[in-house]
């Protein structure tokens, strides 16, 4: 199989779909592997890491496009990217569907074959690979809020550790998963005062074990979310509900009860967002204010670090990949019920129930697929 990793043109996004070593397995089993030049710079990879193994560099998108059969990305098809792809040939990629009508249209539009990374399960019931991702961003999550803290950006002016005699900052976490936890551990580890908020009981156990009585934790409803936001300095929204929109947790309404410059981040801004005021924003312009509280809410945050998010992201990928390429993606998803979960869209039908309900798109079975 050929298959085609294009660079990333979202904004200030700078990792790479496929890794030279990734890219050097393929071609180990027979495959061809194209790579638009440059792709790999932004994760530190040379055209010629890529050469090295066996890869063809090519001077455009719309050469890789041309030539692949399976295309693999990191982020979800741009506009212009979108109208490159063609049915029969398959996308491997996130995608995050839920929140884009625009995307989903096009992706249905072009008959490609589509399987969403964020959707791909494993037999615990995990999503291994948006987990690395997750980790990132979750440890990212009380750096940035942190930096938007500071009064420079509009923020409190709160030193997230505080000083002796002087309180730290009160750092709230919605979500108990790998986001929740891992920013946890940074917040944690800053001197904040955190605590951790979920619906599973046995999640809040396991979190109150880990850190040993270095955080509270708080079951999860409304009434409670509303009363802990009001001496939040910091609330990281770290929710997640696979392949569907993220619920709205904090409502505009809510934002007048917030200390005057506290920091809202949002990690599921991907899936739409947890908070009622967010909006997508990029590394170039990450912040920005409603009714006095400061918005984080980059759509892409383990880009800003990104050769270790390139490299974790392919370590997941890669033997999904590697299967995908081998048996073709009908027998690789007829064979893995984990990889079957990941594929949104063929042949111009949507097979993501979660994106259905969403959008309001009929979706079809993904047996029924196979079947033919």
């Amino acid at each position: 199989m050929k298959i085609g990793c294009p660079r990333e043109i979202k904004p200030q996004e700078f990792r790479v779909g496929l890794t030279p070593a990734a890219a050097g397995e393929a071609i180990l089993r027979g495959h061809d592997v194209v790579i638009e030049t440059g792709a790999g710079l932004g994760s530190g990879f040379e055209d010629a890491d890529y050469s090295a193994v066996g890869a063809k560099i090519v001077g455009t998108a719309k050469d890789v496009f041309d030539q692949a059969e399976l295309v693999i990305k990191v982020k979800e098809p741009q506009a212009v990217e979108r109208k490159m792809l063609r049915a029969g040939q398959l996308l491997f990629t996130y995608l995050h569907l839920a929140p884009d009508r625009a995307q989903t249209e096009d992706l249905l539009a072009s008959g490609v074959t589509s399987i969403a990374y964020e959707t791909v399960t494993d037999a615990r019931g995990g999503l291994p690979l948006l987990a690395p991702m997750s980790e990132v961003a979750g440890r990212l999550a009380p750096q940035v809020g942190s930096w938007a803290l500071q009064k420079a950006n509009g923020g409190r002016g709160v030193l997230m550790g505080g000083v002796p005699g002087v309180r730290p900052a009160n750092v709230v976490i919605i979500g108990g998963g790998v986001v929740g936890a891992a920013a946890a551990r940074v917040a944690v580890g800053m001197g904040a005062n955190v605590t951790v908020m979920d619906r599973s009981v046995p999640r809040l156990s396991y979190l109150d074990d880990v850190f040993m009585g270095k955080l509270t934790t708080q079951y999860a409803n409304a009434a409670t979310t509303a009363e802990l936001i009001q001496t939040a300095d910091m609330v990281i929204g770290a929710v997640l509900v696979p392949g569907a929109a993220a619920p709205k947790l904090v409502t505009r309404a809510q934002l007048s009860t917030m200390p005057p410059g506290a920091v809202l981040v949002d990690v599921a801004i991907d899936q739409g967002g947890c908070f009622e005021t967010s909006k997508a924003t990029t590394h170039q312009d990450p912040i920005y204010e409603v009714d006095g509280v400061v918005h984080y809410c980059v759509a892409n945050m383990p880009g800003a670090v990104a050769r270790t998010s390139t490299q974790a992201l392919g370590n997941a990928t890669q033997p999904f990949l590697l299967a995908l390429a081998d048996k073709g993606w009908r027998q690789a998803v007829a064979d893995d019920p984990h990889l079957r979960a990941g594929l949104s869209t063929h042949e111009g039908k949507l097979t993501s129930q979660p994106v259905g309900e969403a959008l309001g798109i009929n979706a079809v079975p993904v047996d029924q697929i196979l079947a033919k």
